[in-house]
């Protein structure tokens, strides 16, 4: 049986490896520099998504207030302020079948005639 032999290269710099057969990086400083970009790049994602949750939980406090525990309002509303309804920290479905969405102290549930009702999450 013939084996072919398959030239592995670094996944940064893209030299042929030498060594084991599982090695990825030619070097150390290749394997910190792609770690260093990886975080840099990681970083950068999550800053973006929490600073749009964050914008979705201000909305929600401005619309609700400080004292209010829950409010019902129409979707236009949060369409207006730019709340943005794909992100979210969780779902949980209820015995009704209704999903309940959440932005950190706070959660939604949109109804069908396009009202939805706002609480603030009470911490235990």
């Amino acid at each position: 049986m013939l084996k072919t032999s398959r030239t592995r290269i670094c996944k940064l710099c893209k030299t042929a490896l030498s060594g084991r057969s599982d090695k990825i990086f030619c070097s150390l400083k290749c394997k910190s520099d792609y770690a260093y970009k990886l975080r840099e790049v990681t970083e950068l994602a999550t800053t973006a998504i929490d600073k749009i949750l964050h914008r979705n939980g201000s909305i929600l406090l401005e619309i609700l207030g400080k004292n209010k525990v829950q409010s019902k309002i129409r979707r236009e509303v949060l369409d207006a302020k730019k709340f943005n309804f794909s992100y979210h920290t969780q779902t949980h479905i209820n015995n009704q079948g209704k999903t309940i969405t959440y932005v950190y102290d706070f959660s939604w549930m949109i109804f069908s005639d396009q009202e939805i009702l706002i609480k603030r999450v009470r911490k235990n």
